[in-house]
């Protein structure tokens, strides 16, 4: 087998093993942390609800932009996402918004 090939063969484990093992990081993380995930994700939702059933539909956009400037991030993005979809849902209409 020429020596080439052996370290194309070398290289090629090395990074199926690397691929492998971000992997089994990343399930045993989610795994862990799974149920705070979702109690976060319920919190965001039950709060979304509650501010929508008080507000149109600007006071959501305006209170999701206020949530994510006091902490901006990606996690802070999908959970001000979360908030505005579910408070744009409860919320009264706003002429003109759409």
């Amino acid at each position: 087998m020429p020596g080439w090939l052996k370290v194309l063969l070398i290289v090629a484990i090395i990074i199926v093993l690397l691929v492998v093992g971000v992997i089994g990081v990343g399930v045993v993380w989610f795994v862990r942390n799974k149920d705070a995930m979702i109690a976060r994700a319920k919190e965001i939702t039950d709060d979304g609800q509650k501010f929508g059933k008080n507000s149109d539909n600007q006071g959501c956009v305006n209170e999701g932009i206020s949530r994510y400037k006091q902490e901006p991030g990606f996690t802070n993005l999908i959970s001000t996402s979360i908030f505005m979809q579910v408070c744009l849902d409860a919320s009264r209409p706003t002429p003109g918004f759409w």
